[in-house]
């Protein structure tokens, strides 16, 4: 399936930016679910200092804001031939070696609800309980949009029994290190069936298993990822992953619009 997408993200201040850092993780790489066929990055009130690629194998970009701008526009854009490879993206690449993937995060660390969860999987072989693992995490954790933030961690999350797909990677990361597993959070887009326009990027998870490699879990939606998806970077959580992070120097109040678009 080739999909195209459309990534605008513009953050408008209502005063000048005295200086500023961004770092992006924007851009796409072949794999074997996906070919990137172009793709584009377009800025306007920052200018690219560095390129390079992080220790998980994200290609990542730094951004530098000075000359008082009042807004900052990004847009991220291509073309991307998928394939559904039952979520297997294959073996570990990157600088991080499998065993930190196993650690704990801030924003994954387990409470009782967590290990209460992962206690709860049965016994079988590896891929059937973590496939018990998503379908339980979307069972716990029902999607509503506006009751998390990009603060809230998978606990705190599976306590609600509300989040969205960030929140739905962290429980499902958090409790598949509980049963021996390396996991990680990818970031990337989904093209959804009823609508074209969307308002924030997609997010799922990752176990590893031997002779499999890395295998994708989208409890959010209750399947491994499929032609639909394209990857774009991954990490222990949602902060190692985050499309666009940064710092600003300044008091300037910030408004943030982001608009994507995935079709076919």
């Amino acid at each position: 399936m080739r999909l195209k997408v459309t990534h605008r993200t513009e953050y408008n201040y209502d005063e000048p930016i005295r200086y500023g850092l961004q770092r992006l993780r924007l851009w796409p790489l072949s794999g074997p679910a996906q070919t990137v066929l172009t793709w584009s990055l377009r800025i306007e009130g920052a200018r690219e200092e560095v390129r390079f690629v992080d220790q998980f194998g994200n290609d990542t970009r730094l951004l530098s804001i000075d000359g008082d701008p009042h807004t900052i526009s990004i847009v991220a854009e291509g073309d991307v031939d998928t394939n559904d490879v039952a979520g297997i993206s294959g073996p570990n690449r990157g600088f991080a070696p499998l065993w930190l993937f196993e650690h704990q995060t801030p924003l994954t660390a387990p409470g009782a609800a967590i290990r209460d969860l992962a206690a709860g999987i049965g016994q079988g072989g590896e891929l059937d309980r973590l496939h018990a693992l998503m379908a339980t995490i979307r069972e716990r954790v029902a999607y509503v949009p506006g009751t998390t933030d990009t603060t809230t961690t998978g606990e705190q999350a599976l306590n609600k029994g509300t989040g969205v797909c960030q929140d739905h990677a962290h429980v499902f990361a958090a409790s598949a290190r509980l049963l021996g597993f390396p996991a990680r959070y990818v970031s990337g887009y989904l093209m959804m069936n009823d609508t074209i326009e969307q308002v924030a990027s997609h997010a799922w998870a990752e176990a590893y298993l031997n002779g499999l490699g890395w295998v994708g879990f989208d409890a959010a939606n209750g399947i491994s990822p499929d032609e639909r998806y394209v990857r774009v970077a991954v990490g222990r959580d949602y902060r190692e992953a985050m499309p666009i992070s940064g710092i600003l120097i300044g008091q300037a109040q910030e408004r943030l619009a982001v608009h994507i678009t995935v079709e076919q």
